[in-house]
């Protein structure tokens, strides 16, 4: 079974050091995010809300021990690389009943570069191993790994947030970007379409096709 601990304490992070993997200016990035539904943002929009489902939310738990409104925010993303991103953002995004639907929450597919350099922890290579984990990193607990996230972000202020391969789509990268990064989102996205337009439509065909999701 691989080794997928809690984290360590924030001196023992901190005196491991990060590895960081920088990702130059102009990095194409790809994302779905829901315009509609009860919560509705925008391409460029952080999630401040947390810590939710998702895998590595750094947020601090609400008084409850629940999702609570605060200034930390999460922005996930595929790439980079621009190719493949829409079919890693469909698997990760429709991943519970595996069928893309491109009109429930009024789902939206953009991409865009960043306007500079982004320094990512590497939990695509041996850093992990190196902190007492392993690969599970991206593929264990989630509820863990949002502890991991919480506990790099305090170690490391000099970090934009987290790169890692997608364990639902074939190992592809994506990163989650913390509310650091928001000064590396440009004024407008490269491409910005819902997924119901018809550009989109033979994309999509492909990737349901190719991660064996249904299409509606």
């Amino acid at each position: 079974m691989p080794k997928f601990p809690e984290p360590p304490e924030r001196a023992a992070l901190e005196a491991l050091g990060p590895e960081i993997r920088e990702l130059p200016r102009a990095a194409p990035l790809g994302r779905i995010f829901m315009r509609g539904g009860a919560h509705p943002v925008e391409w460029n929009s952080f999630r401040h809300w947390g810590p939710t489902d998702a895998r590595f939310d750094h947020h601090l738990p609400g008084p409850d021990g629940g999702g609570a409104e605060q200034a930390r925010g999460v922005l996930y993303a595929a790439g980079p690389g621009g190719a493949g991103a829409l079919a890693t953002c469909v698997a990760e995004v429709f991943q519970t009943k595996r069928i893309i639907n491109r009109s429930h929450g009024a789902p939206w597919f953009c991409v865009f570069a960043t306007r500079r350099p982004l320094r990512l922890l590497d939990l695509a290579g041996r850093w992990p191993t190196r902190a007492g984990a392993s690969a599970a990193i991206a593929t264990g607990a989630r509820a863990r790994a949002r502890r991991w996230s919480a506990a790099v972000y305090e170690a490391y202020p000099m970090i934009d947030g987290v790169i890692y391969r997608s364990s639902m789509a074939g190992d592809a990268e994506a990163v989650a970007l913390y509310e650091r990064a928001a000064s590396a989102l440009p004024e407008r996205p490269q491409f910005h379409r819902a997924l119901e337009d018809p550009a989109l439509q033979r994309p999509l065909l492909d990737a349901a096709a190719a991660i064996n999701y249904g299409l509606l």
